[in-house]
């Protein structure tokens, strides 16, 4: 029983760990651009947190490249939040034994 025990406990404490490193990423903020024409911010949750688009996008009328920029500045954003949350989430799950994560 004192092995149960000691198990929960560490999970409490592994638990809090994680909670205080997620707070720690949802405030840290990473930011991409497509060229000049899209700038989007994402924090380390993944949730956007910004979108700007130039007026020469705009007015260049060009739908598609606006499109594609749009993408690209949210993935490389997005990218760079991921890296972010796996270098800080990393060692904790690995302390955790858990194959494949």
């Amino acid at each position: 029983m004192k092995n149960i025990g000691k198990m929960l406990v560490q999970a409490q404490q592994m638990k809090r760990q994680m909670d205080k490193v997620q707070k720690e990423l949802k405030r840290c903020r990473f930011e991409a651009s497509s060229g000049d024409l899209v700038t989007v911010e994402v924090n380390g949750a993944m949730e956007t947190l910004s979108v700007s688009i130039s007026e020469e996008a705009f007015e260049s009328g060009n739908r598609k490249k606006l499109e594609k920029a749009l993408v690209s500045a949210v993935n490389e954003a997005q990218e760079k939040a991921k890296k972010a949350s796996q270098e800080k989430l990393g060692p904790l799950v690995s302390d955790m034994g858990i194959p494949g994560m």
